[in-house]
């Protein structure tokens, strides 16, 4: 019989928690970073490879340290926090993003006759 040993897929799955809710935390500070910038490739990329590296970094760390129980135990959290954050971001009412810093501020309409505005 293969020994589980549960201590070790304990500390896995509380630094798989812990990494997972910093990984949509920063999915969302991208985002947010993203919606107010006229290049928001850059900015997503540039975040989508810092939260990558981290994740994949902390979870060789865990499973180096902890072995595969506590690979296992990192990898069901990253899956169950990422459950639970995409149910509660589905639930979250909608909010048009805010308009770029650098964007250009709207125009008053101008009468085409008198060239005055109202």
């Amino acid at each position: 019989m293969i020994a589980f040993d549960w201590s070790v897929a304990a500390l896995g799955f509380a630094c798989g928690a812990g990494m997972s809710v910093l990984f949509f935390a920063g999915l969302g500070l991208g985002m947010r970073l993203a919606l107010r910038t006229n290049s928001p490739i850059r900015i997503l990329s540039l975040s989508a490879v810092l939260r990558i590296a981290a994740l994949l970094a902390v979870g060789w760390l865990v499973a180096a340290q902890g072995g595969p129980w506590a690979f296992a135990g990192y990898g069901l959290a990253f899956f169950l926090i990422r459950t639970v954050f995409t149910s509660l971001a589905r639930l979250a009412p909608a909010s048009p993003p805010p308009p770029p810093a650098d964007a250009e501020q709207p125009r008053m309409p101008t009468n085409k006759v008198t060239g005055e505005t109202p």
